[in-house]
């Protein structure tokens, strides 16, 4: 079998496996539809949803939370991780402040930043850009100091300029950790969109997810995070499809990437 239809046929089977046992599991246990809504009443609660209309008015607030946030935290990160790799003094100066600012747990920064942002979507594209900025970070600075320093003495023997080694040496060398980092900020950057709106919002995901929960309505609350789990993984495939595009000549590090889902 082609190892592309396996790689459909499988998780679909597993998933059809899995709300099989959960159905079965709620008959058999009696549970309430309050602790656990049966898979019909998750797909009526879908259905309501996006064939009627009432949800995407917060599937796509939460989208552009997260689209503007991921960019601005990653260009950003990719921005800074070059300088310090760069600069051995500019590493010194700031990366003491940078690692400070990623210790603060950024549900307590999340009031702080509704303050300075307001309510509105920019306190989520700020919280979004917070959350992906450092493993973007950390991994385009690893991954520029790790290139081959042979690759290096070679640009320099031939006068290469430094620009000319970041951009013609460095980068290429570094992708498959530049994309590892891109990997990893888009599952962090939904964690900083649903953690803004259940701070402060009146749209968005995070937001269903906290109402539903008042009510019990635990099939929207079901709803809701199945929607975050399809933008979770078509932002992550979109990833690696850009890796394989992009990284054509590196497939170890497109392989590693897949392994950070």
């Amino acid at each position: 079998m082609n190892e592309k239809v396996k790689s459909v046929l499988y998780p679909l089977a597993t998933l059809i496996v899995l709300i099989a046992l959960w159905d079965y599991a709620i008959g058999v246990f009696k549970v309430p539809n309050f602790i656990l809504p049966t898979p019909y009443a998750v797909l009526e609660a879908l259905q309501r949803g996006y064939i009627e209309g009432l949800f995407w008015k917060h599937f796509f607030f939460t989208l552009q939370s997260m689209v503007f946030g991921y960019a601005l935290g990653c260009s950003l990160a990719f921005v800074l991780g070059c300088l310090f790799a760069e600069s051995r003094t500019v590493e010194q100066m700031f990366l003491p402040f940078v690692v400070a600012l990623q210790s603060m747990p950024k549900v307590a920064l999340a009031p702080l930043i509704i303050v300075w942002f307001g309510f509105g979507l920019e306190s989520k594209i700020v919280m979004v850009a917070l959350v992906c900025f450092f493993p973007m970070f950390i991994n385009t600075a690893v991954g520029l100091k790790q290139t081959n320093p042979a690759l290096i003495d070679l640009m320099h023997a031939f006068s290469a300029s430094p620009w000319h080694i970041l951009t013609r040496i460095k980068i290429p060398s570094a992708a498959g950790h530049i994309f590892a980092g891109l990997q990893i900020a888009i599952v962090l950057g939904l964690i900083g969109a649903v953690v803004a709106e259940f701070v402060s919002s009146t749209k968005g995901l995070g937001y269903l997810i906290s109402a539903a929960a008042v009510n019990l309505e635990t099939n929207t609350m079901f709803a809701a995070l199945i929607s975050l789990a399809v933008l979770g993984v078509a932002g992550s495939l979109a990833i690696r499809l850009l890796h394989s595009r992009i990284v054509f000549w590196d497939k170890g590090s497109a392989a590693q990437t897949a392994a950070t889902e």
